[in-house]
């Protein structure tokens, strides 16, 4: 605990096994309280893995993609009581040492959300390849502009969160894709949650999981929707679901639906 407050680390996981442990071994254990890894039906013995490291493990009966594998991991840290969510991939391209960092951040109510960016530090000497930092940058300034916001970065699976974020955001209307993560960050902005950063040095390596091409461009082109999208909702012009006031919120009472077994 820190303050007072419940740290849970979820890991949304797939196909992990070569990257997993060695993540593992570098959170700092001594402010958290519990780490749970949603396996998202991996090919490969992530979810083996995981029960031999004591992780509370839990894997999906099909794979629901990486929003529907970080609605399921915020389902089970809130369900764990949790106070403060921190995201973390299993993949290693993160460091896991700004765990209390980010969860201090949080915990003594200096912002609703943390996310710990690649572009305050230098992602290209990190290995980032080039088209990836200069796509970054350009839809990074495309958000800000239509947000209104000053962040450097949006496109960081590295964050952390408040119950009451998680609690009250309506994440069950969004994407089950990778857009899943500006969609929570368009929302927080719409209600006012505020974003804190810190810098964060990133890892690439052939074992790091990345998007191919096919889903890169889906997903820039989903950047520059959502965005768009906002600025409507803003304006009252329209409101597309995840902005309406009826737009749902994550069920916690379905959580088992979700889930096939804890290993």
């Amino acid at each position: 605990m820190l303050r007072g407050k419940r740290i849970v680390v979820v890991m949304p996981a797939y196909n992990a096994e070569k990257t997993l442990e060695q993540t593992f071994n570098e959170i700092p254990k001594d402010i958290i309280d519990e780490i749970i890894l949603i396996d998202d039906k991996s090919n490969d013995k992530t979810p083996e893995l995981a029960k031999e490291l004591n992780i509370t493990t839990i894997v999906h009966d099909k794979n629901l993609g990486y929003g529907g594998n970080q609605k399921s991991c915020y389902k089970a840290a809130l369900k764990a009581g949790a106070d403060i969510i921190i995201m973390l991939h299993p993949d290693y391209q993160y460091t896991p040492s700004l765990i209390p960092a980010i969860a201090s951040m949080l915990a003594f109510s200096q912002y609703d959300i943390v996310i710990a960016s690649r572009m305050l530090s230098n992602a290209l000497e990190g290995g980032m390849p080039l088209y990836k930092y200069i796509s970054n940058k350009f839809l990074t300034s495309f958000e800000n502009l239509f947000l209104n916001q000053h962040l450097s970065e949006y496109h960081t699976g590295y964050r952390g969160f408040t119950k009451e974020v998680l609690g009250n955001l309506p994440l069950e209307d969004c994407s089950n894709d990778f857009i899943f993560d500006n969609e929570v960050l368009a929302l927080a902005k719409y209600k006012g949650y505020q974003v804190g950063e810190i810098s964060c040095p990133t890892k690439y390596f052939p074992e790091a999981s990345s998007i191919n091409f096919a889903s890169s461009c889906r997903y820039g082109f989903g950047v520059l929707g959502i965005s768009i999208l906002y600025l409507l909702a803003r304006l009252g012009i329209y409101k597309s679901k995840i902005f309406k006031r009826d737009a749902k919120k994550l069920n916690l009472d379905s959580e088992l639906v979700y889930f096939h077994k804890h290993l």
